[in-house]
């Protein structure tokens, strides 16, 4: 089957230009400049008028809880969520029920979403203080590397043997994306608060007890053991101006933001209370507006979401009851597109750290991009207020932080290998992903 793609303005390789987009099954076979005849009869065409088309984004942090946790989400609700919202592709953290941290959990995982997934997924492996030796038996080519909780979160688990983390580092042949907070610093901070404040302190608290400095401390821990023994490094979800100073023009050391902590700051926890509550928190606006400089500077690389949903009754309490995760991954780029409209990045950045920078990264096989011979991962987006109601989220939580706001792009079309997977408002449910093959 033949798709054109018609009357589109095409953001991709760093530049912007009109043109046509030929898709045979589920490659991209010619990519023209200034609306091109395709060489050959097409079966459909899609008129791309007034909207912007990119590759289809790349959301390399989700938790879509399953298995064990789906109560609060399922691999078939949360990839829906990321076609309507143009992710043709998602890696999954490693902290479900139970842990992906044994061979075999992590091949139940890949069952489950050949059954259930709507667009492409892999996932990493986790690490803990003593599997050290199944390392090895890892395939490269088949997930994007290895997860390691330096701090304290959520799934238990925590890697806080000083030998233990020397290994970690000094063995892994795959890239190491970390969550880094010194779980001491947030231990003596909670003690605090709860003398002062109370069994549950406030939300508002979360960023003082899950202070800049914990996660100053362990992203600079993080760092030097990735300098020392040379391995390739990606920090998850930076939140402070005083970490980017750690990052510079160095390949092998990458840093992460997440688009809530490039939204919010904590002058929203007035308003948004537990509903923003993340690990590591939302902290000020001054760290928020460092995040959004080093989305253009090059010290942020790439941007995901961390998609956590909870319950909404999970979401109630204060710092030590109420979970910490947000459902985002339907939202992320129309967000995005809106922080471009504002001057924050450019489109060419966005495609650059949503699209380009994952595939890069991870050495993704043929996706990332819109190239001949590049799978057809597509996503199509206009120009039009879209206002986030809770009848349009598809996650199965059924709530957003982003309810009430209104965003200046919506997700038109999504295609996952050549396959309108989101059109007209609706996802094909019937239409399942691939597994990602990775260099």
């Amino acid at each position: 089957m033949r798709i054109l793609i018609k009357n589109a303005v095409i953001v991709n390789d760093n530049k912007t230009f009109n043109g046509s987009i030929t898709i045979q099954d589920d490659y991209i076979l010619q990519v023209n400049e200034e609306q091109q005849q395709p060489d050959a009869p097409v079966d459909r065409t899609i008129d791309a008028s007034g909207c912007i088309v990119i590759p289809g984004v790349i959301d390399t942090h989700v938790h879509f809880r399953q298995p064990g946790l789906t109560a609060k989400a399922d691999i078939d609700s949360e990839s829906k969520a990321a076609a309507a919202g143009g992710v043709t592709t998602y890696f999954d953290m490693p902290n479900t029920v139970p842990q992906t941290t044994t061979l075999e959990t992590l091949d139940e995982k890949f069952e489950i979403a050949a059954r259930n997934s709507h667009v492409n997924y892999s996932f990493f492996f986790g690490a803990t203080n003593d599997n050290l030796s199944l390392f090895d038996r890892l395939d490269p080519h088949r997930i994007p590397g290895i997860k390691l909780f330096m701090g304290s979160s959520t799934g238990n688990m925590l890697v806080d043997s000083g030998n233990a983390l020397e290994k970690i580092f000094q063995s892994a042949r795959m890239p190491l994306m970390t969550h880094c907070e010194d779980t001491a610093v947030i231990e003596r901070n909670m003690a605090h608060a709860r003398q002062a404040d109370g069994r549950f302190p406030d939300v508002s608290l979360h960023p003082v007890i899950r202070s800049a400095e914990a996660c100053y401390r362990s992203t600079a821990l993080a760092v030097s053991l990735a300098r020392k023994f040379g391995a390739r490094l990606h920090v998850a979800h930076l939140t402070t101006a005083r970490e980017l100073d750690l990052f510079s023009a160095e390949a092998n050391i990458t840093a992460e933001a997440v688009v809530g902590h490039l939204l919010f700051s904590d002058n929203d926890y007035s308003r948004l209370g537990a509903r923003i509550k993340v690990n590591p928190a939302i902290k000020t606006v001054g760290d928020r507006d460092a995040l959004r400089r080093a989305l253009v500077d090059g010290r942020i690389y790439t941007v995901a979401t961390d998609h956590a949903p909870h319950l909404p009754k999970d979401k109630e309490g204060g710092c030590d009851k109420a979970a910490s995760g947000m459902p985002m991954i339907q939202f992320s780029l129309p967000a995005m597109l809106s922080l471009a409209d504002a001057g924050v990045l450019s489109r060419e950045r966005l495609v650059e750290l949503m699209c380009h920078n994952p595939a890069r990264l991870f050495d993704i096989r043929d996706r990332g991009f819109i190239r001949p011979g590049y799978k057809a991962d597509i996503t199509i987006v206009r120009r039009a207020p879209m206002t986030v109601t809770d009848d349009i989220i598809e996650s199965k939580c059924g709530w957003s932080p982003v309810s009430g706001m209104t965003f200046g792009w919506r997700v038109e079309t999504t295609l996952c290998n050549g396959v309108p997977v989101y059109e007209n408002g609706k996802v094909d449910c019937g239409y399942i992903g691939e597994a990602v093959d990775f260099r």
